[in-house]
């Protein structure tokens, strides 16, 4: 196999357009994923586990929530820095960034932005260090894309208590969380809740038998009579939709930069590959055919960061909309996945061996595909944006 490139693919040299701390979060986040992550990556996906100790180190390189204020223990770096820093860890695996995306979009920011200064204060630090780990409970057996169906019910009680019952699905961290945000039906609409590792009824059995994501813990949440305080659980600054969601529109940001990593591994991947692998007597990378794979994976990947970078650039600006990640979510994972599929074929029979990382990414990009937002569901995002018109109801 050959060795990691020194830096990211850039046809267009978009790097040009990055700020110094921008480009040095990059080249941080690079530095670790070739020392800690590549060469352990394999063994941990083909077992089915998480490699639990990077937890406290990524904590020690500031990768938890990194787009919030210092006072927390987070480094206030910019959105594109924080994309720069997803693109690199999932280059590594989407395992990897999806532990990060969720600790710090789908638990640090609602904390961060709904919670109460006691919760903040208790948990911030505690999470942006990696000494806690948290998980997002959304989504439900019966209700993925049409999460107001939700049946977990949060009622309130005499005493200042919360009781909570209901289930969720695949959730990542769950069985590795301290804290989990829990999202419930009550009678003033849906709230959110932080339920803690411990309380009687709770539980987070993992699941397992995954094709995909298999260096990620994918759980269960199971509730059931979890009685929780009212001062110390419920996030007081929002209640509806606007909360969980959001919180998703946050974590599509960091996928819509994260699954270009996977591609750019893919696609220098074949790229060495195909200058190495000798057929006919020449190197496979002579030969058209060959070519116009590497052209198509190249163009895909440079229009995907282009968009990416645009985005967190309007994101930083505080003039991004909601349709707008929903564009780049979707159409960076579909060329992912596009990238992954092409560069299989340029490794030919060796592109399924854990030798390479091209299948490994290829089996992981199946599940970004569907969540935070399926492909399609994204597309009517888009359609109701360009028409007026809600097709999804």
């Amino acid at each position: 196999m050959a060795t990691p490139s020194r830096d990211l693919t850039d046809f267009m040299a978009f790097q040009e357009l990055l700020t110094d701390e921008e480009r040095m979060v990059r080249e941080q986040a690079r530095q670790f994923v070739n020392a800690e992550v590549l060469p352990i990556i394999e063994k941990h996906a083909q077992e089915q586990t998480f490699p639990r100790h990077l937890i406290g180190k990524m904590g020690e390189l500031g990768f938890y929530g990194p787009t919030l204020p210092p006072r927390y223990g987070c480094a206030g770096l910019t959105n594109v820095a924080y994309g720069l820093l997803m693109y690199e860890l999932e280059r590594g695996d989407s395992g990897i960034r999806s532990f990060a995306s969720v600790q710090g979009s789908l638990v640090m920011f609602p904390i961060h932005a709904y919670g109460s200064e006691a919760q903040k204060d208790h948990w911030l630090p505690r999470l942006a260090r990696g000494e806690a780990v948290g998980c997002f409970g959304l989504t439900e057996p019966d209700f993925g894309s049409n999460p107001a169906g939700m049946r977990t019910r949060a009622v309130r009680e005499a005493g200042g208590k919360w009781r909570l019952n209901g289930a969720k699905m695949w959730i990542t961290n769950g069985s590795l969380a301290d804290v989990a945000v829990v999202w419930a039906q009550t009678d003033d609409g849906i709230r959110g809740f932080l339920v803690e590792r411990g309380t009687p009824g709770f539980s987070a059995p993992e699941m397992k038998g995954k094709w995909s994501l298999r260096a990620s813990v994918t759980s269960e949440l199971v509730l059931e009579d979890v009685v929780v305080d009212e001062e110390r659980s419920l996030l007081p600054g929002v209640r509806g939709l606007k909360g969980p969601l959001s919180c998703l529109t946050q974590a599509r940001f960091g996928i819509a930069w994260g699954v270009l990593g996977a591609a750019d591994a893919c696609y220098q991947c074949a790229l060495d590959y195909a200058k190495e692998r000798i057929q006919f007597d020449r190197p496979i990378a002579s030969f058209q055919l060959q070519q116009e794979k590497l052209a198509r994976m190249v163009t895909m990947l440079t229009h995907g960061q282009l968009l990416a970078l645009r985005l967190g650039r309007l994101k930083d600006e505080k003039k991004y909309k909601p349709e707008q990640v929903s564009m780049a979510k979707m159409s960076n994972v579909a060329a992912a996945r596009e990238i992954a599929s092409i560069a299989r074929t340029v490794l030919g029979a060796n592109g399924i061996l854990g030798e390479y990382p091209v299948m490994r990414h290829m089996a992981n990009l199946e599940s970004v595909y569907t969540y935070e937002g399926t492909h399609d569901m994204h597309l009517l995002v888009i359609g109701q944006a360009v028409t007026g018109i809600q097709a999804f109801r």
